[in-house]
């Protein structure tokens, strides 16, 4: 096990490369190769949908915008006495990912979404159809990078497949253990989140009925959530019913029936509409 291990050694790596003495964290470079690649996709899908590609762009920004505000600002509230006794460890703020922090930063980034989408008079329901596949492809790249990282590291595993992280930055910035096998639980995320990309690709090309795309994100979003997080760490994820769940998998539940209320309120409405 460990041997198979340390052959995938060099791909698990916090650091993706340097620049002279500057560091490029693996987690931030490829969550940014993901937001372009979202971006694209976004525009992409805006034209098939008959949506304007521009403001579905500055939705997009403004969106990410307000999602990396509201995970910073979190974040430096949480800590705001230490920053105020170190201030230079403001620098280190963008190394720290946490699922708390991811849950903020998207909810202010949906919020930020909404109230443009609103001031705009886009449909809600049709722009969200088109950012469904765009947003869990940014999410299935943060996972790739998260693997990197060693972020929402897995559970000890026998597998043959596990890996071992042995880079001290790891436990640095995402508290990963060195020299224990763990599941890649990241990458059985980024599989199942990029399954469900081709999916929603889809149903949008297929020009399924509004709401479609929207309902089946949250659904298999809620799902891959769900059924990953059994082979994640649960050590800072809170604990449910006696440590049965964790907070993000009571998230994942609220996805999945929120999912199935899009669905079925788009049926009921084409029902009333006949």
């Amino acid at each position: 096990m460990h041997q198979f291990g340390s052959s995938i050694l060099t791909l698990v790596h916090p650091v993706l490369f340097h620049i002279g003495p500057v560091l490029i964290p693996s987690y931030g470079a490829i969550a940014a190769v993901g937001v372009l690649l979202a971006l694209l996709l976004a525009q992409r899908l805006a034209a098939i949908s008959n949506l304007a590609p521009q403001q579905v762009w500055n939705l997009s920004i403004l969106g990410l915008c307000g999602a990396l505000v509201g995970a910073r600002l979190l974040l430096i509230l949480a800590n705001w006495h230490d920053l105020l006794a170190h201030p230079m460890w403001m620098l280190g703020l963008a190394m720290i990912h946490n699922p708390l922090l991811a849950g903020a930063g998207a909810l202010a980034g949906l919020l930020v979404a909404a109230l443009y989408a609103w001031r705009m008079k886009m449909p809600l329901l049709a722009t969200a159809d088109v950012l469904a596949a765009p947003l869990v492809l940014g999410l299935c790249f943060e996972q790739v990078g998260a693997l990197l990282a060693g972020s929402g590291f897995g559970s000890v595993a026998t597998a043959r497949w596990a890996i071992v992280y042995t880079d001290p930055l790891a436990t640095r910035w995402s508290g990963a253990p060195l020299g224990v096998p763990v599941h890649p639980v990241q990458a059985y995320a980024a599989f199942g989140l990029l399954t469900l990309v081709i999916a929603l690709v889809a149903i949008v090309y297929l020009r399924a009925r509004t709401g479609d795309a929207t309902g089946v994100a949250l659904m298999g979003g809620g799902a891959v959530l769900f059924i990953t997080e059994f082979w994640r760490d649960r050590e800072g994820r809170g604990a449910v019913l006696h440590g049965a769940l964790d907070y993000p998998q009571i998230a994942a539940v609220v996805m999945v029936l929120l999912g199935f209320l899009v669905l079925r309120e788009r049926n009921a409405g084409e029902v009333r509409h006949v």
